[in-house]
């Protein structure tokens, strides 16, 4: 399992309307500069995230995009599993039935399996709220925890 910059940057714009937003709209030209990505490459993330109601756009001048929820609502594990898909290491434990013909003689897949509960135990119990007291230098000791 590798986090593409799809990925990477999908929790970076997120991260950015909590940084940012207090509320407003954040444009995404703004975004995109203060990121250093491509404001082509964030359209087609914006896009994504909007249609699965995880941000909302608002048009006008004084538009931009806007968290539809409290950062606290946001865990890692959604943002990263919309842009990237399923988190497993590997591809037989990308489906609730592994479907590998055979997963009775391979033992390696009980590591396996404990690397995807680590994953997603990491990335489903850490939100944008904790990410921006991390970014903002709050509680630095909840990242020992991870």
């Amino acid at each position: 399992m590798k986090i593409t910059t799809k990925g990477r940057y999908a929790l970076n714009l997120m991260l950015d309307l909590v940084t940012h937003g207090n509320g407003e709209p954040v444009k995404l030209k703004e975004i995109a500069a203060r990121q250093e990505i491509s404001d082509k490459y964030l359209e087609q993330i914006v896009a994504l995230l909007n249609k699965a109601g995880l941000i909302r756009s608002v048009r006008g001048s004084q538009g931009g995009y806007l968290l539809v929820r409290r950062p606290e609502e946001y865990t890692v594990g959604e943002i990263l599993r919309l842009a990237e898909g399923n988190m497993a290491p590997v591809p037989c434990l990308e489906y609730d039935e592994n479907q590998c013909d055979k997963q009775e003689g391979c033992v390696s897949v009980i590591l396996y399996k404990k690397i995807n509960d680590a994953i997603n135990g990491v990335i489903d119990s850490v939100t944008l709220a904790d990410m921006y007291r991390w970014q903002t230098g709050l509680n630095k000791e909840d990242t020992d925890r991870t």
